[in-house]
């Protein structure tokens, strides 16, 4: 079980930009070509890491090593691996590691084991046609991600998704389904999450509608079993959590039950080995070769040094299309911070804004953009080398595009190469000067190139615990706790508020100076 040592007090960390190895690396990355020539391949488990995009020389490299050092970050791993106290603004562990562990605790295999017995027991029964599954953020995107990955030509099983508190989502999430033959997974670490009980709600009257009893259609997975006992789910439906599980970290546990019914439990045990590989690497591996760490030190020089606002996610695999939220959920949650751990301003820029959609439906949306914008963003490629269709021709265009968009990117296209581009085109010599400009390419935009062997359930594992620890790695530099998110729960209570402001009989008077001019208008005029 988790360590209980506290960890280094707050107060001890020093703010970043007062350190002498912080100033050295700034002067490194400031030294250092936008792109050195040769490449740059480090190899991890179920991967390969192409940094030759990123600002690399030996001189930037022992900076942030001697930058980590400073900020403690071995003993801050050994403590993460560990289950110690990482977590604190909430004084918890961590310890999503233990969830895909070989050799995991006790009561983690336990519940492992059960929730493996439940899954095979059902397939034996061929029960459960339809899979509903009722959760949100942490709870819903990992899951979804998983079975677009390796469900996408289909299942036996439909798994369909419930996350928003519009009531158009279980109205779509349920229509057309036989409830005789359907499976609802509500999924809530607390056991209190708004959307998720609503439409929980939702569901268990439309089972009731049917003459079913919900109790026999309906799983949890939380780590408050007896709120959901309370809630109407049997003791046998419900799945545990720990209250050392983050939702955005929480894949690997119970929350998978929807993975294992809809694409196997092979696919779960295989996220979880290629996770644990990849755990591995980041405890053992060089901090030259160690690829989450590279990947940290290179969004630092892009997000806190040259300013990169944003990080673009740019998978070439249509069925990581549910990669990109599940990273924007992982960095932003995390990393959306900016006072250290001792509560002072971190004084550079932290976590970006992450986004993107997969090639080659990019290039056609906002590439223009990142190409020829003042901005640009720094990009992660993502790509497979081997498809599993038949139609090589395809896998050909998708991969020849990904590394041309990667090429055009870091090596644009000067003035005189599109001048002598124009004329090699026929254009008279005043033509070609005039649409030169256009052409342009600033060239230098910052990327990583990840390259999978192929979409296995062990490479997506290893993909997914490479972002986890990057994620963790910037946190330690910056000196912010990666694993709160207060900035969420304001909102929250702000809206339990409103909920009672917007009833037909509340006390409008009472509400009046609870809230701003416009919030006040908008209550009134949408009280019904």
């Amino acid at each position: 079980m988790p360590t209980n040592a506290p960890p280094a007090s707050p107060m001890d960390i020093a703010p970043l930009t007062t350190l002498p190895e912080w100033r050295r690396f700034v002067q490194a990355a400031q030294a250092c070509p936008g792109q050195a020539d040769g490449l740059d391949l480090i190899e991890a488990p179920g991967l390969t890491l192409d940094a030759s995009g990123q600002r690399h020389a030996p001189a930037l490299l022992a900076a942030g090593q001697a930058l980590l050092q400073a900020r403690g970050f071995d003993a801050q791993r050994r403590r993460l691996l560990a289950g110690g106290i990482v977590n604190v603004t909430e004084h918890r562990a961590a310890w999503h590691t233990a969830l895909r562990a070989p050799t995991a605790p006790d009561d983690v295999q336990a519940e492992r084991d059960r929730m493996d017995a439940w899954v095979r027991r059902a397939d034996a029964e061929r029960r459960w046609r339809h899979i509903v599954h009722i959760g949100i953020g942490g709870s819903d995107w990992g899951v979804r991600l998983a079975v677009s990955a390796f469900g996408y030509a289909g299942t036996w099983r439909e798994a369909r998704f419930v996350a928003n508190i519009d009531g158009h989502a279980i109205e779509g999430g349920l229509a057309g389904l036989d409830p005789r033959d359907t499976l609802v997974v509500l999924v809530s670490k607390s056991f209190t999450t708004t959307e998720t009980l609503e439409n929980g709600t939702r569901a268990r009257e439309w089972l009731r509608a049917a003459g079913l009893d919900p109790a026999r259609h309906m799983v949890a997975v939380t780590a408050r079993p007896d709120r959901a006992h309370a809630w109407g789910i049997a003791p046998a439906h419900v799945f545990r959590l720990w209250d050392w599980v983050g939702g955005r970290f929480s894949v690997w546990s119970a929350v998978s039950l929807t993975t294992a019914l809809s694409v196997g439990a092979d696919v779960v045990a295989g996220l979880r080995m290629g996770a644990a590989a990849m755990d591995a690497h980041f405890a053992q591996a060089p901090l030259a070769v160690n690829a989450p760490v590279r990947m940290a030190l290179a969004g630092i020089v892009n997000r806190s040094i040259l300013g990169q606002g944003s990080l673009n996610i740019a998978p070439y695999d249509s069925r990581l299309v549910n990669l990109v939220p599940y990273v924007q959920q992982l960095d932003m949650e995390s990393l959306g911070k900016s006072v250290d751990l001792s509560g002072r301003p971190v004084g550079v820029p932290t976590g970006p804004a992450v986004w993107g959609m997969p090639g080659t439906d990019a290039q056609h949306t906002f590439f223009q953009w990142m190409h020829q914008g003042s901005d640009g963003a720094p990009v992660d490629f993502i790509l497979c080398s081997q498809a599993d269709h038949h139609w090589p021709s395809h896998h050909r265009q998708l991969l020849a595009n990904c590394l041309a968009q990667r090429e055009a990117l870091m090596r644009g296209k000067t003035l005189d190469q599109a001048r002598e581009e124009c004329l090699a085109e026929g254009l008279a010599p005043a033509q070609a000067a005039a649409l030169a400009p256009h052409r342009v390419h600033p060239g230098g935009r910052p990327n990583h190139l990840i390259v999978l062997p192929r979409l296995s359930p062990y490479a997506l594992g290893a993909l997914l615990a490479l972002y986890e620890h990057r994620v963790f790695t910037q946190g330690v530099v910056w000196g912010i706790d990666p694993f709160d998110q207060w900035g969420v729960e304001y909102g929250k209570v702000l809206a339990r508020g409103i909920v009672q402001a917007l009833s037909p009989d509340a006390d409008a008077a009472a509400e009046a100076s609870a809230h701003d001019a416009s919030t006040r208008h908008w209550i009134g005029l949408l009280r019904g």
